[in-house]
């Protein structure tokens, strides 16, 4: 029988999924939600990023169960995998400091490639098929203009969005070769609360340090599409519903955008800053290497098959300051 999830979507019962980087910040929203849907949901994560703050409300739940582990260890990993035969796995797991892994790309290599890797190798090991995938926008690297799910070539500018990209490679060629069915999902930039860092993460991290000044990245005019973490997980468990071929892609966003100057405006005026904190700019257009500075592409497909975001870029961006501040409950 079908269940509501609480983001509102009616879902095809799964059995029990499996959540890689389940205590994550998008990872445990995640996890709430296909719990609300009334599924037995494992996660794994190594708390490299994730945190037991983020699920310790799942506490005394019966159908939550928690595995902390490295996927990059396979052996582990798979007989997990092995154990629980999950119908759907939602790999989430992976390196999310881009400018972090500028100074070592193995990071990159081990912890988005390899867990993707591993990842399909224990599913065809344990006769597991189903697999949603959390790629990224910056598979697309520096691409302008209108940007669809079949624009190439691909040339990513960051180790991360590389590894995504091999990832997605190696998911199609096992769709494939072994009979996958796999969604893959491309977002920008997400925000809400749980986030470990981030463009809001960071803004509200600085002016506690420092309440008279706030030092940007960059020249500020950084512009892009940001989108609110239940608009994500609302979007994953919709096209996993509604699609059913052997390779499903699909860019998943908004379509306005926010300058991260705009950022740094409503991060201290909704910390009672503005007027009192200097707001200082860099001089390059970029935060980082890797840093995309202006990005934005098309929704035909996801709009088509109908999603939308409940929320623009600017609410999104808003909204996850008030809630990260406690201002406003989640």
């Amino acid at each position: 029988m079908p269940v509501r999830a609480s983001t509102g979507e009616t879902l095809e019962p799964m059995g029990t999924v499996l959540v890689t980087g389940g205590a994550g910040f998008i990872g445990s929203h995640l996890c709430d939600a296909l719990l609300a849907g009334g599924y037995a949901v494992v996660a794994a994560d190594d708390l490299s990023l994730g945190s037991l703050d983020n699920i310790r409300h799942l506490d005394n739940e019966p159908r939550f169960r928690l595995e902390e582990m490295d996927i990059v260890n396979y052996s582990r990993f798979a007989a997990l995998v092995g154990e629980t035969r999950p119908e759907t796995v939602f790999h989430l797991a992976a390196n999310s400091d881009i400018a972090g892994s500028h100074a070592d790309p193995g990071v990159d290599l081990a912890r988005t490639f390899q867990t993707t890797f591993n990842t399909l190798s224990a599913m065809r090991e344990a006769g597991c098929r189903n697999i949603v995938f959390a790629s990224t926008s910056a598979v697309y690297g520096e691409a302008q203009g209108a940007i669809d799910e079949n624009y190439a070539p691909l040339f990513p500018v960051s180790h991360y969005g590389a590894a995504k990209l091999a990832s997605e490679a190696f998911i199609a060629s096992f769709a494939a070769n072994y009979g996958f069915r796999a969604w893959i999902i491309r977002f920008p930039n997400v925000v809400g609360e749980r986030a470990t860092h981030g463009v809001i993460f960071d803004f509200i991290r600085r002016l506690r340090d420092n309440p008279d000044e706030l030092r940007v990245l960059g020249n500020g005019r950084q512009n892009k599409p940001y989108l609110y973490v239940e608009d994500l997980v609302g979007a994953l468990l919709f096209i996993r519903r509604k699609t059913g071929d052997r390779l499903n892609c699909f860019n998943v966003g908004v379509e306005s955008r926010t300058r991260v100057s705009e950022i740094a405006s409503m991060v201290a005026r909704e910390m009672g800053l503005e007027g009192r904190a200097r707001i200082s700019f860099g001089e390059g257009e970029r935060g980082w290497v890797g840093d995309v500075p202006e990005f934005g592409y098309r929704l035909d497909k996801i709009h088509q098959l109908g999603w939308k975001a409940e929320r623009t870029s600017n609410e999104a961006v808003r909204l996850a300051i008030r809630r990260i501040l406690g201002k406003e409950p989640a």
